[in-house]
């Protein structure tokens, strides 16, 4: 986060203390979040009526964080029930109703007749799989009027989602509010904004996790451009909720400090070349989680500076301090989703194993499986370093 955000978000003064819930990508591994948001509400339901409202006004999601988001600002009007409906929903997920990988039973058992099929998919249609069964699950999910009448009754002020554009490399935020037409939209170096209503295609987009699923077009500045996952070149996460004028931002994140050590070398041994699960997975984290710590950092540093000016100074300045809570998890997720890889569909396993994809680590599959068994692992997670954090979740919304 630059000091030029703050600066411009400080221009401008939102009528109401204003909190916002930013939500990282990371495919499955998001289910994470689920668990802390459920933790959330159980505790603030205990603090009495005012906190059984919905205790957001600003909604922005990335990948698969953005699905969370739009779930959540579709169900916003119902209060905390939201959270309950969004742990349902991903109760009954599974990997069928976000991607597919028809082939053969033939082929489905060897893995390398199912890795010359992934490979063979990959150069005609620009990524390993296929995430249209994505678009049906979304369409009966996410509530498209629930998200308008969220914003006309003012339960919400804004949701936003975020994408990366391959045809002009610039990372948009993608935001709608109950007055797109007269909002201002901002411009940054290789990021920028736009009002307008979310709709399923920018949940699609913003999802579009590189080199695993399709690019997605979008119209943006009355052209159409192809539009991938918006971790991708996401140098700022923390930058759209400020810009919609948030004083707290909540973030949950779905990386961990130290990555899991399914790695290039043993123990107590010489250092290996890294297969092809290490480097992807490695990618993969660098994509999703590598800018958060640091956009985290900077906003509490320059938020504890400006804390520290003399008031008669802070009250002419055209800055606003933003108080900032992160989670992440705990627990190596990547060493989670080893315990649960013979949960994933088995082509889809087999095409990986043959292209050496889960040699090493299982931090690509982990993006991918969308099963019971790790969905609900995570969300125990989550909802255990949520507990962990009781004391600073609750101070957190004291007041809001």
């Amino acid at each position: 986060m630059s000091l030029n955000t703050i600066i411009n978000a400080g221009l401008t003064r939102p009528s109401r203390p204003t909190t916002a819930l930013v939500l990282m990508g990371g495919g499955a591994r998001t289910a994470y979040q689920v668990g802390v948001l459920q933790a959330l509400a159980a505790m603030l339901g205990l603090q009495g009526a005012p906190a059984a409202k919905f205790p957001f006004q600003v909604l922005v999601g990335t990948s698969a964080g953005a699905l969370n988001a739009a779930y959540l600002a579709g169900a916003a009007t119902t209060g905390l029930q939201a959270f309950e409906q969004l742990a349902q929903f991903w109760s009954r997920i599974r990997s069928s109703a976000v991607y597919e990988f028809k082939v053969s039973p033939l082929v489905r058992a060897s893995k390398l007749l199912a890795a010359l099929s992934l490979s063979r998919h990959a150069r005609r249609h620009g990524a390993l799989l296929d995430n249209m069964p994505l678009v049906d699950t979304l369409h009966h999910a996410v509530s498209l009027p629930g998200i308008e009448e969220a914003l006309r009754t003012r339960t919400l002020d804004a949701l936003a989602v975020t994408a990366s554009s391959y045809t002009s490399g610039v990372h948009w935020t993608f935001c709608h509010t109950a007055h797109d037409e007269t909002a201002p939209p901002w411009n940054r170096p290789g990021r920028r904004a736009d009002f307008q209503p979310i709709t399923i295609e920018h949940l699609m987009a913003s999802s579009a996790i590189p080199f695993l699923f399709p690019a997605t077009p979008l119209w943006v500045d009355g052209q159409r451009e192809f539009f991938g996952d918006g971790s991708m070149r996401q140098i700022s996460p923390l930058s759209p909720a400020i810009h919609l004028g948030a004083h707290k931002v909540l973030v949950v994140g779905v990386g961990q400090p130290q990555r899991s050590g399914f790695a290039s070398a043993a123990p107590s041994g010489p250092a290996r070349m890294p297969s092809l699960g290490n480097i992807a997975g490695h990618a993969m984290a660098s994509v999703f989680h590598d800018t958060l710590q640091a956009d985290v950092e900077q906003a509490q540093r320059i938020s504890q500076t400006l804390r520290q000016l003399p008031r008669e100074v802070a009250a002419v300045l055209p800055y606003r301090g933003v108080e900032v809570l992160a989670l992440q998890p705990s627990q190596s997720l990547d060493a989670i989703a080893q315990a649960h890889l013979r949960e994933l569909p088995v082509s889809v396993r087999n095409a990986l194993s043959g292209l050496g994809g889960l040699r090493g680590g299982a931090g690509l599959s982990s993006y991918l499986l969308f099963e019971p068994g790790f969905v609900q692992t995570l969300v125990a997670l989550g909802e255990q370093d949520a507990y962990a954090r009781k004391a600073q979740l609750l101070a957190f919304f004291a007041g809001s």
